[in-house]
């Protein structure tokens, strides 16, 4: 997934700064993508370059409230309907996962193991209570299916983790 097509999708929901933005990456698409102040507010000016957002509105300490235009809705629409998604996915912890029981002394592997189930743990946390208030909102939030895939993945990864901690053994 782009960064810019993410944030062109988010917009489309409802105008937002790009606090705003973050705001709703962490709250929404984090199970699936991760985005930065340091990566937010660059592809906003590109996309403003562009002419795929503009500014809908200014407030306090020059803040500034885009939305999408025209030609953002379009390139917005291209993508979701006429591009690919790529099906590769790419995770860090994945990685180190995977390599952790191999190259590590198992007293090692059990640490960083351990380590990954407790943010998997926290993650589903904290996936419970977003999916809680949009419940308590009414349920009709649009960000609902991805933090339902993080709720069914979260299961899988914690399953997984806990069986790569049994294979270890007590050793230490």
């Amino acid at each position: 997934m782009s960064l810019r097509h993410a944030m062109l999708g988010l917009l489309a929901v409802d105008p937002a700064t790009g606090y705003d933005l973050t705001r709703r990456f962490d709250k929404s698409l984090s199970s699936a993508w991760h985005a930065s102040h340091s990566q937010i507010y660059p592809e906003l000016g590109r996309l403003e370059d562009e002419g795929m957002v503009e500014v809908v509105a200014e407030g306090a300490r020059n803040s500034k409230t885009y939305g999408l235009t025209d030609a953002g809705h379009a390139e917005l629409r291209r993508w979701l309907v006429d591009v690919e998604p790529s099906r590769q996915q790419r995770s860090e912890s994945a990685v180190r996962m995977f390599l952790a029981p191999k190259l590590l002394a198992p007293g090692d592997a059990r640490i960083a193991l351990e380590r990954d189930l407790r943010d998997v743990l926290k993650q589903r946390e904290a996936l419970e209570q977003i999916a809680a208030a949009i419940a308590a909102d009414g349920g009709g939030s649009p960000f609902l299916p991805a933090v339902d895939l993080g709720l069914r993945v979260s299961p899988v990864m914690e399953g997984w983790i806990r069986d790569q901690l049994a294979a270890l053994g007590d050793e230490s």
